[in-house]
């Protein structure tokens, strides 16, 4: 366990930091992340992979996107646990915040170069292993710097990553569809080089060179990872947030491949019409979370909010069901995007405040972004076996499911309300 002279093991101290800045460069950081994974994950890979195979290949599609999520799941606890180990004049998370930028920027240039899917599936891995690392950098921050009486309210900031780079990526490829053929990989380049400069350098860290760390021990850096398990609110937080992004995740993989195929829209417009659909989804996620956000500080009721979410969710991925039409589709997209907002609201400082030890975030918070990565491994396996048995409409069913579940992991969180 890493410590700071003087200060008892549970402690958390905030001094030192200017938190006025935060409220620009933390969101900021994290809607660059989200731009990455929402803009190439959701349009530029399947078109990338309809390039190669000349075809709507969800096999290949499956292929290219699962290797990443399981490389970032290993990734993402272990560059968390080194950031709290780091020791600099910049601090703890700054390093790996600029140095995973650097680095992802070149593995995003040798992925638009793919021409095969196996490259294209391992190019998209190493970028999603080391941005896993920019990632749990930025996710410590909030256990880091932020007083209690704030979490609501930067919970529902950095809940704003999501809508705001998926409304943004929508907008860019509804006025430039030519940038899914590669292009977008250049745009993405930059967001994360200027959103990683300005976390690091308007909001600086404050220097870490007095910080003890125990010796390292492979043994017990390993054993480090399944200690949070040990606490029960955890591992219920840790299960909601694995249904949510999972019942999410199941539908967004092959987003593209059920507008054509299930909804039979023209595969001419599929990609703007998708960009619309977006929009529209993540307009009421940015509403939702606007509101909840704030409002969840006040109320001081984070469990309530995020049981709603689950419960509104699972009605939401219902909806296709009985209206299989573009129409549905927009339905679908408030209703669920409302949940989703609600959940996002909420969702970093419920996690934030069943932490077990305040000198273990980054690795903390890694584990608990297992529940991120995870789903991302297992949705295309999992969406592609359903399609291949149940065709597109059992997406949704198994949605539903998936979602139903997520409550459940909410409603068993006793410290929390």
């Amino acid at each position: 366990m890493t410590q700071i002279k003087g200060a008892p093991p549970s402690a958390k101290d905030v001094s030192g930091y200017k938190l006025g800045p935060l409220y620009v460069t933390l969101p900021f950081a994290n809607v660059a992340v989200f731009f990455l994974w929402m803009t190439i994950g959701a349009f530029v890979l399947p078109a990338h992979v309809r390039a190669i195979t000349g075809e709507n290949s969800v096999a290949a599609l499956g292929l290219a996107n699962t290797i990443g999520p399981l490389m970032a799941t290993i990734a993402n606890p272990i560059f968390g646990q080194l950031s709290d180990r780091t020791r600099s004049r910049f601090g703890r998370r700054s390093p790996w915040i600029l140095g995973c930028v650097a680095l992802g920027i070149i593995a995003l240039a040798v992925q638009a170069s793919a021409s095969t899917v196996l490259m294209l599936g391992l190019s998209w891995a190493a970028v999603q292993t080391i941005m896993n690392g920019y990632q749990a950098a930025i996710t410590a921050i909030l256990p880091d710097r932020v007083p209690d009486r704030r979490y609501g309210t930067f919970s529902g900031l950095i809940g704003l990553a999501v809508p705001i780079a998926t409304i943004l990526g929508s907008m860019m490829f509804i006025s430039f569809p030519q940038l899914a053929a590669g292009g977008a990989y250049y745009v993405v380049m930059v967001v994360l080089a200027v959103a990683a400069l300005l976390m690091v350098f308007a909001s600086p860290d404050r220097s870490s060179r007095e910080r003890v760390n125990e010796p390292l021990r492979l043994g017990a850096f390993f054993a480090a990872f399944f200690r949070p398990l040990t606490s029960p609110d955890f591992r219920w937080a840790f299960l909601s947030r694995f249904g949510v992004m999972a019942g999410y995740m199941i539908i967004f993989t092959f987003n593209a491949y059920l507008l054509q195929d299930f909804i039979k829209i023209p595969q001419d417009e599929v990609v703007p019409k998708m960009g619309i659909l977006m929009i529209i989804g993540q307009v009421a996620t940015l509403a939702a979370v606007l509101v909840v956000g704030p409002l969840s500080d006040k109320v001081d009721r984070f469990k309530l909010f995020a049981l709603v979410a689950g419960l509104v969710s699972a009605a939401a991925l219902s909806i296709p069901l009985f209206m299989p039409t573009f129409e549905g589709m927009v339905v679908y997209n408030v209703v669920h995007g409302v949940s989703f907002g609600i959940y996002m609201a909420v969702d970093m400082a419920l996690v934030t405040k069943v932490l077990p030890n305040a000198h273990e975030v980054g690795k903390d918070m890694g584990v608990i972004n297992i529940a991120n990565a995870g789903p991302q491994i297992l949705a295309p396996g999992i969406a592609a076996t359903v399609v291949s048995l149940g065709g597109y409409p059992s997406l949704f069913v198994v949605g539903v499911v998936i979602s139903l579940i997520a409550a459940f992991g909410v409603m068993k969180i006793k410290s929390v309300r």
